[in-house]
């Protein structure tokens, strides 16, 4: 395999970790209402290519955060316990846009590379067919 088409492969890599990181973002925020839901975290991992011999980066096992959900007073919800609390989530709207922007500008590193790579294996056989 070429070094272009290495280097593609790990900004590829990049993307998908990233897009997934963006994806639990957007879940977290649209079930930050939810009653009892705990926020998605999802980790990343290097893992090692044998057939580029590169290392690549992948998303690990999703997990839940283990912090304490919000408890309020309201006796009148269904889901209120015996005595009138109501766990809502773990989620803080601002950490998770803070992440998907930050996920969101890592993703677009990994395409500028993947671009970059393209184009310069696009010059190179322009260069060869002269």
């Amino acid at each position: 395999m070429s070094d272009f088409a290495k280097s593609m492969a790990v900004s590829a890599s990049g993307m998908q970790a990233h897009a997934a990181r963006v994806r639990i973002s957007t879940e977290n925020i649209a079930n930050s209402d939810t009653p009892g839901y705990r926020r998605k975290i999802v980790p990343f991992e290097q893992v090692f290519d044998r057939d580029i011999g590169m290392s690549l980066v992948k998303t690990g096992r999703m997990s839940l955060d283990s912090g304490e959900l919000k408890r309020s007073y309201n006796p009148t919800h269904p889901m209120a316990d015996s005595e009138g609390y109501l766990e809502g989530s773990n989620v803080n709207s601002i950490i998770e846009i803070a992440d998907a922007r930050e996920a969101q500008r890592s993703y677009e590193a990994n395409l500028k590379m993947f671009d970059q790579s393209r184009q310069m294996a696009t010059s190179l056989l322009e260069l060869l067919r002269r």
